[in-house]
Formats: C-alpha cells, sequence, structure tokens
C-alpha cells in the first residue's frame, strides 16, 4: 500500500496547488505523511458528517472540494464544529486534503464534470488559462447539446442529471427558446458574466446566481439562465476525481479502495413555491402574506 505522501503527490500532479487562486486554501488539512493509505473518500464539504461517514468506512483519507478553513483559524479546538472536524479526522487516523480551484482550473477539472453530467461536448475553457499552450485548462467550460432543444428541456436535462436539491433548478428566459450552445461553471458563476457574453453561448447553467448580477446579464442580452445549487453543480466532479485517482492506483500497482461521498451536503433542506407566478404580483393590502404551498423534502 502507498504511504500518504505518495499518493498526495499524485493528487498535487492532478491538480497543481500553485494554480489555485490566491485567495484559496488547498493542499493537506492534517495527516501522518508516512501512514499508509488503503481507502479514501471523495466529498465536496468536509463537514462533520463527511467526517463521520470518513470514519466508519475505515478511510485513510478524505479529499474533499471545499475547504475546511478557507479564512485561516487560530485555533483548531474541538468546542468549534471546524475544530471538532480536524479532531475527528486525527483521532481515527483519517487525512484530509483540499482540491479547490486548483481543480477548477485543471483539464479535465469541475466543469468538465459538470458538463458530462449532462452529456455536453466541451469545445474549450470558458476562461482560458495563459499558461496552457495547449487551450484545455481554465474556469469553465464552453459546450454544445447533442441537439438543439428548448430551453425548458435543457432545465429539465439539469434537474434529471445533477443530484436533486430543496433549490431545484431557476431558469430565467423564454422556456422556448432554442439552446444549441451552453456554458457552464460548477460553483459560484456570476462573476463570469463579461467572458459569458463574449463567448456568444445561448444559455449559462452555473450556481449562486444573485439577483443584480442576474438581472444585469437579463438586461445585456437574451443570454437564458439556469441557477442550480452550489453543491450539486460541483459533486459530478467527485465521481470524476475518484476515478482519476483509480486510474492512477492501477498504473502504480497500489490496489486502493475509492469511494464516493452520496451524502447530500447542500445547506437548503426545504422549498416552498408560492401560488402566483412569476411576473403577475397582484396588488396586496398592508401587511398581507403571499400564499405559498408545496414543500419539499430533503435533497435524495
Amino acid at each position: 500500500m502507498p504511504a500518504l505522501i505518495d499518493v498526495l503527490a499524485e493528487l498535487d500532479a492532478l491538480w497543481p496547488p500553485e494554480r489555485a487562486e490566491q485567495w484559496d486554501a488547498v493542499g493537506t488539512v492534517c495527516g501522518d505523511p508516512d501512514a499508509e493509505v488503503r481507502r479514501v473518500l471523495f466529498a465536496v464539504d468536509p463537514v462533520r458528517e463527511v467526517a463521520d461517514e470518513a470514519v466508519t468506512l475505515g478511510a485513510d483519507l478524505l479529499v474533499t472540494h471545499h475547504p475546511l478553513y478557507l479564512r485561516g483559524t487560530t485555533t483548531v479546538a474541538a468546542t468549534t464544529f471546524k475544530g471538532r472536524v480536524v479532531h475527528t479526522l486525527i483521532r481515527h487516523g483519517v487525512a484530509l486534503h483540499v482540491a479547490h480551484t486548483n481543480a477548477d482550473r485543471a483539464d479535465p477539472g469541475v466543469s468538465d464534470a459538470l458538463a458530462g453530467a449532462l452529456d455536453l461536448r466541451v469545445t474549450g475553457p470558458l476562461v482560458p488559462d495563459p499558461a496552457d499552450p495547449a487551450g484545455r485548462r481554465g474556469l469553465g467550460r464552453i459546450c454544445e447539446l447533442p441537439a438543439p432543444e428548448p430551453l425548458a428541456a435543457f432545465a429539465r436535462r439539469a434537474a434529471e442529471r445533477l443530484p436533486a436539491t430543496a433549490q431545484g433548478i431557476r431558469v430565467a428566459g423564454d422556456p422556448d427558446r432554442t439552446i444549441r450552445t451552453v456554458a457552464v461553471c460548477g460553483g459560484s458563476g456570476d462573476s463570469l458574466f463579461d467572458q459569458v457574453r463574449a463567448a456568444g453561448v445561448d444559455a449559462y447553467l452555473t450556481a449562486d446566481l444573485r439577483h443584480h448580477p442576474a438581472s444585469e446579464a437579463r438586461e445585456h442580452s437574451d443570454l437564458a439562465l439556469v441557477d442550480a445549487a452550489h453543491w450539486a453543480t460541483e459533486w459530478p466532479w467527485v465521481e470524476q476525481a475518484a476515478a482519476q485517482l483509480d486510474e492512477i492506483s492501477d498504473r502504480h500497482g497500489w490496489s486502493l479502495r475509492t469511494h464516493v461521498s452520496r451524502t447530500a451536503t447542500d445547506p437548503w433542506t426545504a422549498h416552498t413555491a408560492a401560488h402566483t407566478p412569476a411576473r403577475a404580483v397582484p396588488a396586496a393590502a398592508p401587511g398581507a402574506l403571499t400564499p405559498a404551498d408545496h414543500t419539499s423534502g430533503a435533497p435524495r
């Protein structure tokens, strides 16, 4: 079996830490470099439930997309939930490694996995990495659909192919508009609207679209917007990353066991839909409540 230091060297080759954004916190959070690694669990979020899952599984290494300490810390006391995660992992001999924006920029990266989940053909990065002469790395991806389809059908494709969440899929645009090309960005993507418009695509699929950037994007053009939950757009990378380590393990004869967490760590647990259709809000008496119904359950 490989030592942790050997596995981490291969992960850093897949997702070099120097390609992460300057504000990011990637790399190894805890772990003994000389410890043997037999089982590896991949997940999006390093939350307590996932740490407990790693312990129950008997994993020696937990690889997550999101950092545990993105903004730094001065304590790992177990009185905080993040400190409790660190204590749980160290007590049970589980290392924690993070690949965040370095995995976003990779080839293949987070947005490649998102495109693959929707059966989209990637034609190139949305924001190319100038350091990549092959022009394959970078943020986001520009894609083509297998065949043109209405926006409503494309939104259904996203809803069916991505993990279910309380939010579901939000759409802005004419549902009958034909969609042929799409820009995708796993995770928060409303900082890339300039690049999306420059790409000339029909639709943009991402997560965490805020009111003002989305409203301004719609005023600029008839670009269709498809907004999914942050966790849902990044979860396909977990499967992709596990498959990459499987290939490395086979090449080295390591016989590692990789596992993918299917624990839904999206923070939202329910969605209440209004009776009144969008764009048809009636006048209401002061203090009146908007009627609502249908509360959906937790993600599957």
